[in-house]
């Protein structure tokens, strides 16, 4: 039997329903207001997500009922018995997956829109196999590291022939060693970011940077000498914070214990350096929930990397001649649909940068999907450590 037209709607407007708040979800935490009120926001969300389809059909199951068997329409003399309010939410959320819809499927992968092509060497180490000390150091992570296609020990150590427009003759081969939200929760041992920052250096990077998210659990900032103070790069190691990083009472605190162990504090500043002799600016941004960098109009510099914890900082970038921008946040989605890709990206932009390689002009962008995440799950989405050999375009 043919479904009619009026129970196909029904049904699309049901999707709809839950597409359209998993789109607030998205944007809600790309936003600077304070974490605890996004919780917040986010478990009403939750409530309303579930709740709202069980009311809709407890109180209206004649009516549907009635158009599942096309007895009664939406439209015509047969209308169902469906009160408007419901009616005005049903065209709101088909309005809303057009309209949000369509920009969606135009940016998956397979698409390829924005996205470089470039040269990848994976190599897969599953860290809890090679490191001597037990990862889990809680009984939630010990459990869930456990259950089926969870992947999130499965590090995927990514070399990448990255393509950069504009990129100086000098810099052609210069290494950058990227790291990103390492979500130090108290749940993992710190070995395991130990084990990552040890494989990087390893590799011999002109540079090292990492792009936020660094600390979840205020104890664990005395972690941060002992995993990070053996990092290695002839032109240095950068940090910027994240979202996340705003959890403990002082921020400053990572920032002291990062510089202790010899790294760089980018966050909201600029840095001018020659990398290979090229006279270069480096930027770090943290925008929304630290300060906006205060970049000179005047500029010599011939070479501009941004450390950006979201790529929602695209638009900054490209307005600000960035070449080359490093960024983080999304996690790849933490879990990815075959072919389509993630739908879980805290963006203004979704899922459309959630990771990857990406040029929008003059701005060259890599995503990383991160280390680690609050979410102690990652299905189709491991996590990366990326190693970055700049080439002319």
């Amino acid at each position: 039997m043919i479904p009619s037209l009026d129970a196909v709607l029904l049904v699309l407007a049901i999707a709809s329903h839950y597409a359209l708040q998993l789109t607030i979800y998205n944007r809600l935490n790309s936003l600077g207001i304070p974490r605890v009120t996004i919780k917040r926001i986010v478990k009403i969300l939750f409530v309303f997500t579930i709740t709202l389809p069980v009311i809709f059909f407890l109180t209206n199951f004649k009516a549907i009922n009635d158009i599942a068997l096309g007895k009664a329409s939406f439209f015509g003399e047969s209308s169902a018995d469906l009160h408007i309010g419901w009616i005005a939410y049903g065209v709101v959320t088909l309005a809303a997956a057009v309209g949000f819809g369509i920009p969606w499927l135009m940016y998956r992968p397979m698409f390829g829109i924005h996205w470089i092509k470039t040269t990848r060497q994976i190599e897969v180490v599953d860290v809890a196999r090679v490191v001597a000390t037990p990862l889990p150091l809680t009984m939630r992570c010990r459990l869930l590291s456990k259950l089926p296609l969870n992947q999130h020990f499965e590090l995927a150590i990514e070399r990448i022939e990255l393509p950069v427009a504009g990129l100086p003759d000098a810099l052609d081969g210069y290494k950058i060693a990227h790291i990103s939200d390492i979500h130090f929760t108290g749940h993992i041992h710190p070995d395991y970011t130990a084990y990552v920052v040890k494989r990087a250096s390893a590799w011999r990077p002109d540079l090292m940077a990492i792009t936020g998210d660094i600390i979840d659990y205020e104890p664990c900032i005395d972690w941060l000498p002992g995993v990070f103070a053996g990092s290695e790069a002839a032109d240095g190691c950068y940090f910027v914070l994240g979202n996340h990083d705003t959890r403990v009472k002082n921020p400053d605190d990572t920032r002291h214990a990062m510089s202790a162990a010899g790294w760089t504090d980018l966050g909201s500043r600029t840095l001018d350096l020659k990398l290979a002799g090229v006279p270069s600016r480096l930027i770090g941004n943290e925008s929304p929930w630290f300060a906006l960098p205060d970049v000179p109009i005047e500029d010599k510099s011939q070479f501009r990397l941004l450390l950006s914890h979201a790529p929602d900082q695209i638009q900054w970038a490209r307005q600000h001649n960035v070449t080359l921008m490093l960024a983080g946040h999304t996690h790849g989605g933490q879990g990815r649909l075959p072919i389509l890709g993630p739908l879980i990206s805290p963006s203004r932009y979704g899922s459309q940068f959630a990771s990857g390689d990406f040029y929008l002009p003059p701005t060259t962008m890599h995503v990383t999907r991160g280390l680690s995440g609050t979410h102690l799950m990652r299905i189709n989405c491991r996590p990366e450590l990326s190693l970055l050999t700049l080439r002319k375009a």
